[in-house]
């Protein structure tokens, strides 16, 4: 009797080495005298990149130029839509010189209740005013006739209007910022944060739900700024000089062509390995065939991710044709995504809800329930008794737990039982 392994997605040869080292180890212990072999394909079958990377954006050497304005602009919208107040808490803080921390909300309050109290009687505070007009917008501006309504109605966000401008209005940012801003350079500048508060908030609800392109973003922040008394054009430049800089360091494209090229490269095996199978699979299976019944012996094969999904696709391909492979009396799946790709219709030999054709072998899968890319088989096909789940609980999150079931005393444990159900000597 033999082992053959076969491992899974991203493993090169210094990995693999590693790997299989530790399931020959094992599988000795239990199995006195049997050849464990492994199926090493990293090299010759997985993903390279034939051109270097050239396909990537942004993958460019040498120094780096001033900062893109629209790589600028999307960074801050992507701080606003993670959390629409960000501009408000800022523009509070940066308002309220080296007190500001002294003033909470109820503080803010107060302010907006009785206004400023060194200002004519009957005449609100500058901030105080902006507030009251953002809660006196309608929630549901017609669609014909006012071009925010035409506009909120165009990009389907005119369902969560209403919910956004009360959330901005009733929150403890808006109340602090209304309360700081003493002069009506400082209002205009609380009524471009809050339309802008305002937009994120219903932008970031409706996720891809919305059909709004940044010009309708940004027009949607004029007429809202306008309401407001404020002029959209112009951003605050106290609340720009602080997310701005922040927003190009933490978010989108200046992060991105920073590690876009790394990323691609350090991703090109686990991805790209996946990606080449679904297209030239039939190179690892006659790779696969050829190392099974290069022994005739009977062999039980052990297929790890990606490598079970090539070894389920090369027995049903094989039986399906009457011509089951010699020597595969059993197979192991660990962490195999086999039975989704099954229920997807993308395995190569089986249309969805189709059985397992006569002459498959006897399939153990191991799965772990915290590790996602393993699925359940028995399921999937029901009722077919060559076909046992066992579940591995290595208590590791993913992605640690893809890779931790080689070391699970219960998984060899499962695969003698296994062996021995078979009478595979």
């Amino acid at each position: 009797m033999r082992f053959l392994f076969v491992h899974g997605t991203g493993v090169r040869r210094e990995r693999h080495d590693r790997l299989f080292a530790l399931v020959r180890e094992r599988l000795t212990a239990r199995f006195h005298g049997a050849a464990v072999d492994s199926c090493y394909w990293g090299d010759r079958f997985g993903a390279t990149l034939g051109a270097g990377g050239r396909s990537v954006p942004g993958l460019r050497t040498g120094p780096q130029g001033a900062p893109d304005p629209v790589d600028a602009e999307t960074a801050e919208w992507a701080l606003l839509l993670a959390d629409p107040l960000c501009e408000l808490r800022v523009l509070a803080e940066a308002a309220g010189g080296p007190d500001a921390h002294e003033a909470d909300a109820a503080g803010a309050h107060e302010a907006d209740a009785y206004g400023d109290r060194f200002a004519m009687p009957g005449v609100q505070a500058a901030g105080a005013r902006v507030l009251a007009m953002l809660e006196a917008l309608p929630p549901a501006p017609p669609r014909t006739g006012d071009e925010l309504g035409a506009l909120l109605h165009g990009t389907g966000l005119a369902a969560g209007f209403a919910a956004a401008l009360d959330s901005t209005a009733d929150s403890a940012e808006a109340a602090r910022a209304a309360a700081r801003a003493a002069d009506e350079q400082q209002a205009r500048e609380l009524a471009t944060a809050l339309a802008r508060a305002v937009t994120a908030t219903v932008l970031a609800a409706a996720t891809d739900e919305a059909d709004c392109t940044a010009t309708e973003r940004d027009r949607l922040v004029e007429l809202l700024t306008t309401r407001l008394g404020g002029d959209g054009r112009v951003p605050g430049a106290r609340v720009a000089a602080v997310l701005g800089r922040l927003a190009l360091r933490v978010t989108t494209q200046p992060l991105l062509d920073a590690r876009r090229g790394s990323l691609t490269v350090g991703a090109t095996p686990v991805l790209g390995d996946i990606l080449r199978y679904q297209s030239r699979g039939h190179e690892l299976r006659d790779f696969l065939h050829a190392r099974i019944t290069a022994d005739p012996g009977p062999t039980v094969l052990i297929g790890h991710s990606l490598g079970g999904i090539a070894l389920v696709d090369l027995l049903t391909l094989a039986a399906a044709r009457g011509e089951a492979v010699p020597g595969a009396e059993l197979l192991v799946t660990v962490g195999s995504q086999a039975p989704f790709l099954h229920e997807l219709g993308a395995l190569a030999a089986l249309e969805p809800g189709a059985k397992l054709p006569y002459g498959f072998p006897r399939w153990l899968n191991v799965y772990d329930r915290h590790d996602v890319l393993s699925y359940l088989a028995e399921p999937v096909f029901p009722g077919d008794a060559r076909v046992t789940d066992h579940e591995v609980r290595s208590r590791q999150p993913f992605p640690a737990c893809h890779s931790a079931y080689w070391k699970q005393d219960s998984l060899y444990e499962r695969i003698e039982q296994a062996v021995t159900e078979a009478e595979i000597g």
